[in-house]
């Protein structure tokens, strides 16, 4: 099977290859336009600034940004459903919510200018991941209020490709609407992507036999293990995209085809912060914290200094000249304490996806028996292997090696976890329930 070739310089948007000077002073511009865009129109940002004894006209510089006060979800739900918006409701072409699942849905809203950025960036991920006009995206994000579907769809439209608008479920039809219409790129869920796989066995077709040549994963953390057995499985480029509904969607940051080294930050529509958790002091380049955004450019629904939850860190620019982002680890309202250590999902995932005999589809249980937690992993095993309780053995002795963490270890039949179209549940926490 023959790959995708990454982009040639010349079909880049200049800003992309740009010198950091270039960047940053097309920053600084936006910056100014966008926090007093912000400060005129949304009640909440005006109060905030000037609680804080600070004026837009005091942001002359991208470090003045950290004098500014941050905003995060708990702000977009106490303002449901249209407090945030800087423009009339009249010049909102589109809405798009959350769930609503952990509390009341955050709603954002775009504009007509704001929607034809959105389509650029996405459409400018697509080409990163090395797709062209001359290809065929199948998209597997959910349609609706969700981002994923639409934003992917107008994003490979603006390319110039060929889309499929699946959605997300009916995985039998899925496989057959790939075989039959042969995409080149999907973009979807890691998760429901290893679904797929096991949707393929079933029909008795090889993944590796298909016609995609790489797949655009983003809406939940995903390890560099997974990636390596989805690579594996399909014989394809898997790549990260990265975006969340309140500061845009998806499309936020995506992973160059030529490296595969961390996700390049669109940084002339979004300017990002890494900030210590605890104490909200800026960090320098390199170290790890949480990811904070300052939208440049978005009318509708501008965020100052909003603080995403995700763990990252922000790293120099490789293929591109923007800084990029490292993998996201987890988010910070994801980490589990179990008797006095810090743990991720992802990081039992890294070690599920490297035990022999066991497939990616796991789920952590969490329970406290008295005043002591306990840690249950259920994880199924790989049907065309003869596994016994040795993997699990296995498993139990490497998570407490590596993690820390004394766990039991459970064996489940294939398909007996939940299949998830959208976001993969990985942590039932007992303990909170």
């Amino acid at each position: 099977m023959s790959r995708l070739t990454p982009p040639r310089k010349s079909d880049l948007d200049p800003i992309e290859i740009a010198s950091r000077d270039e960047i940053t002073d097309l920053q600084t511009t936006r910056l100014k336009w966008s926090v007093s865009h912000a400060y005129e129109n949304v009640e909440l940002f005006r109060k905030r600034f000037d609680q804080a004894g600070v004026h837009p006209d005091d942001i002359k510089s991208l470090e003045d940004l950290a004098k500014l006060p941050f905003c995060n979800k708990q702000d977009l739900r106490d303002n449901y459903p249209f407090g945030m918006f800087a423009v009339p409701r009249s010049e909102v072409v589109r809405l798009h919510a959350s769930s609503g699942t952990t509390g009341r849905a955050t709603v954002v809203g775009y504009t007509k200018n704001d929607i034809d950025n959105w389509a650029d960036l996405v459409a400018r991920s697509i080409r990163a991941s090395g797709g062209t006009r001359d290809h065929m995206v199948h998209v597997t994000y959910g349609y609706g209020l969700f981002t994923g579907g639409l934003g992917a769809h107008y994003g490979a439209e603006r390319l110039g490709c060929t889309v499929v608008p699946m959605s997300g479920g009916q995985t039998e039809r899925q496989v057959q609407i790939i075989q039959d219409f042969q995409p080149d790129i999907i973009m979807v869920t890691p998760s429901y992507m290893m679904a797929l796989a096991e949707e393929f066995d079933r029909q008795g077709i090889d993944p590796r036999s298909s016609s995609l040549k790489a797949g655009i994963f983003g809406a939940e953390p995903w390890s560099e293990a997974m990636r390596d057995q989805i690579e594996s499985r399909f014989d394809i480029d898997a790549l990260d995209i990265y975006g969340l509904s309140e500061v845009m969607g998806p499309g936020v940051a995506n992973e160059c085809l030529e490296t595969k080294d961390g996700l390049t930050l669109w940084e002339d529509h979004f300017y990002p912060e890494i900030i210590d958790p605890e104490t909200g002091v800026v960090l320098p380049d390199g170290e790890q914290g949480e990811l904070v955004f300052t939208s440049l450019t978005k009318e509708a629904f501008p965020v100052i200094r909003y603080r995403t939850g995700d763990l990252t860190r922000l790293l120099p620019g490789t293929a591109r000249s923007m800084r990029r982002i490292e993998k996201i680890t987890g988010r910070a309202d994801d980490m589990l304490i179990i008797r006095g250590v810090n743990l991720f999902p992802n990081h039992v995932e890294d070690l599920v996806v490297a035990t022999d005999g066991l497939t990616a589809h796991y789920l952590i249980e969490v329970t406290r028996e008295g005043i002591l937690d306990e840690l249950t992993v259920k994880v199924e095993r790989d049907p065309t292997k003869n596994t016994d309780e040795s993997a699990a053995a296995y498993l139990q002795k490497r998570i407490k090696g590596v993690l820390g963490v004394s766990t039991k270890v459970v064996i489940c039949e294939p398909g007996e976890i939940e299949r998830s179209v959208g976001k993969a549940k990985r942590v039932i926490d007992h303990r909170k329930l």
